[in-house]
């Protein structure tokens, strides 16, 4: 039965848009704790999001967020260019809704920050976690209802 609700909240975010998706992983660190800053539309120089704990990006963690919600994997150049542009006290959040590619994940290993690889299981499974902390912003993006079953 999880599984079978797992994969019908994987079709609700499949069917978000971009600019949602970027709300919705903002949402989902907001309710682990961060304050969040979501870029303007256009071009954002490889981050999406900035989270931290002050808001600012002044105050460690500083997490910098990159959101891609398409259907094909991101390669190896895609986490090399988003290196590129980190300072060596960021940490980094790659969000793809359509998976990495095996040597993605090698780039992402032997970064020089830290840096973590979702997909879109590991968004999914992430919201379900924290949806109770989630603001109503972002449970308006994924509307979900708890329902018990017995035993």
């Amino acid at each position: 039965m999880e599984s079978l609700s797992i994969e019908r909240i994987k079709d609700i975010v499949n069917d978000l848009g971009w600019d949602q998706m970027e709300e919705l992983v903002a949402g989902i660190l907001r309710a682990m704790g961060y304050k969040t800053q979501v870029s303007p539309a256009g071009p954002d120089r490889g981050k999406d999001i900035v989270a931290s704990p002050d808001g600012f990006g002044f105050e460690n963690p500083r997490i910098v967020v990159e959101v891609k919600h398409r259907k094909g994997q991101m390669g190896a150049d895609h986490i090399r260019s988003f290196l590129g542009g980190r300072h060596k006290d960021d940490r980094g959040l790659y969000v793809s809704t359509g998976g990495f590619s095996k040597d993605a994940h090698y780039e992402a290993d032997r970064a020089n920050v830290p840096l973590t690889l979702w997909t879109l299981d590991n968004l999914v499974r992430t919201l379900v976690d924290h949806y109770d902390s989630t603001d109503t912003e972002t449970k308006r993006l994924v509307p979900l209802k708890r329902l018990y079953i017995p035993a």
